[in-house]
């Protein structure tokens, strides 16, 4: 890490743990990052590097080597917080054929016929691959809650389910990095607003989000909710500040860079002779 950057680790000050308060996060500020918005654009661009070195260590490690292990990125944020910002400007700066996203909608009748997992389980990512989830499981037990779509005996099942499901897929060897983009009331506003604004930003609006707005009170007491109960050693929650889009994918990428350097994924060794092939190469 860039420590002219960062005062400290991403993955420790931003980690939701015992105790911890979404009321009490602010989220207009940039927590651990010394440096402005130029600061931030510079530091993406030069960490963008290191995060590609390690993405193509880890999916040639599985390609050519005997490695496992993977990584599952989840976004879980209200609407415009940036979720797509991320995939664009943090994940996008990597080989796109190591990566694997997956956006979860309203689920179709044949997954509401099965378990709310079912249809999470099988967007897994390989061996090698960095698996993105914009939104997840965690709908399950927010949109779920706040809009009444399973009792409560239901809902705390599924907590329940969760730690088993995450720490399970932990155990296979997926680093699962989840993280909540927080972004205040008021910014959301001014987002929503630009989109009315713009036109080419109308295809991002919809009149329900209005509607979600007016619930805004309810999704924050399940989020509170969800972060204590499923934040767990094998998949502790991160909650990020998002008023400020860069501070966010900076924040972001640095995760990212930190569950890499954790799998520390190495270049597979050569199952053939290098000498020998330059020797052919040279006289071919």
């Amino acid at each position: 890490m860039n420590r002219q950057a960062w005062t400290a680790r991403p993955d420790e000050i931003l980690r939701a743990a015992a105790g911890f308060r979404l009321d009490d996060v602010d989220a207009g500020a940039t927590p651990g990052f010394h440096g402005d918005k130029v600061d931030g654009k510079k530091q993406l661009a030069a960490r963008s590097r290191v995060l590609g070195d390690l993405q193509e260590r880890l999916y040639a490690g599985t390609r050519t080597g005997d490695a496992t292990d993977a990584v599952l990125l989840v976004l879980q944020a209200m609407d415009t917080a940036g979720k797509g910002g991320i995939v664009r400007h943090v994940v996008g700066g990597v080989d796109p054929q190591g990566v694997e996203l997956a956006a979860f909608k309203a689920p179709t009748p044949e997954e509401l016929s099965h378990d709310f997992l079912w249809r999470i389980e099988k967007r897994l990512p390989q061996p090698g691959f960095i698996g993105v989830f914009d939104r997840s499981h965690y709908e399950d037990v927010l949109i779920a809650r706040v809009h009444g779509l399973a009792d409560d005996v239901e809902i705390e099942r599924r907590y329940d389910a969760i730690r088993a499901f995450e720490h399970r897929i932990a155990e296979s060897g997926i680093r699962i990095v989840k993280v909540m983009l927080h972004i205040s009331r008021d910014e959301q506003k001014e987002r929503l607003m630009e989109r009315l604004d713009r036109p080419d930003k109308h295809w991002k609006y919809s009149p329900g989000d209005v509607d979600e707005r007016l619930r805004w009170d309810d999704y924050m007491a399940a989020y509170q909710t969800a972060l204590e109960r499923t934040s767990s050693a094998d998949a502790p929650w991160h909650v990020v500040p998002a008023n400020h889009k860069w501070y966010a994918r900076l924040a972001v990428q640095e995760l990212l860079i930190s569950a890499l350097e954790d799998i520390d994924p190495q270049w597979p060794e050569a199952d053939f002779d290098v000498a020998a092939e330059k020797k052919r190469l040279a006289a071919s």
